[in-house]
């Protein structure tokens, strides 16, 4: 068994998505750093990889025996062993997980670029462990986990407000008022006002969410504000995300 040391993980809790699994470059200094004091390290094969980082389904039982208490945090000066925690890696990408005793992978963590370039460096020469996953199907995406390609290019901040636009989207599509998607679209685009008036409901849904799932932009952003307007948790959310933030300054 591999292992590496003293690793600085930034848990993101319950992402089902790896694009919101934020790489060092964007760990904010509000952000809670702890440290994996020993982590075992498994080559994998890409499938059980993107599996665990792009979901929260069961992780196969050969891997959970394989880890199973073998790697510790560091707490306090006080060294407390996990039940499944691990650094996985495909050869290309590095993720490390924390069950909390589970077995899905609920905290997920990047690294720091010099703990990345040390796992690479343990891993060469190796071949790939392949792992059986079962009942394994292409994931599904949606308005509350869009396809990664509406992320792609996206910092943080315009990721989380994105993610905000879309919550508040689907609050209005369960809405079901025509006159409010209506009235949206037409914020969204005043110039087609007559054209809009005359669509039905799922044309002016479909036109509106396929409007604001393309891209980011300062208009996205003044869009996403008058949405959620009036609904304060949704506001704190908009609010918090338009200070500006400091990285870690943390060896790399």
């Amino acid at each position: 068994m591999l292992y590496v040391h003293d690793v600085w993980v930034n848990w993101f809790e319950g992402e089902e998505n790896g694009y919101n699994i934020c790489s060092f470059h964007e760990w904010r200094k509000s952000d809670g750093i702890e440290i994996l004091d020993q982590a075992p390290v498994l080559f994998i094969d890409d499938q059980t990889f993107q599996y665990i980082e792009n979901d929260l389904q069961d992780i196969p039982q050969t891997m959970l025996d394989q880890i199973y208490q073998r790697a510790y945090i560091r707490k306090n000066q006080e060294r407390k062993v996990v039940d499944y925690a691990c650094v996985i890696t495909d050869g290309k990408s590095i993720l490390a997980f924390d069950t909390m005793g589970y077995h899905i992978p609920i905290r997920k963590s990047k690294l720091i670029p010099r703990q990345e370039r040390l796992v690479l460096d343990l891993i060469q020469g190796r071949t790939a462990k392949t792992f059986k996953i079962p009942n394994y199907t292409d994931k599904e995406f949606h308005i509350l986990s869009l396809p990664p390609k509406y992320m792609v290019g996206l910092t943080r901040k315009e990721r989380q407000l994105k993610q905000l636009l879309m919550i508040a989207l689907d609050q209005l599509e369960v809405g079901n008022s025509i006159q409010e998607v209506r009235y949206w679209l037409t914020e969204w685009s005043p110039e087609n006002y007559s054209e809009i008036k005359g669509m039905s409901y799922k044309q002016v849904w479909d036109s509106l969410y396929q409007e604001l799932v393309e891209g980011w932009s300062e208009r996205h952003e003044e869009f996403c504000k008058q949405i959620i307007k009036g609904q304060t948790f949704y506001e704190d959310i908009w609010e918090r995300e338009q200070q500006p933030y400091s990285t870690k300054s943390l060896r790399s």
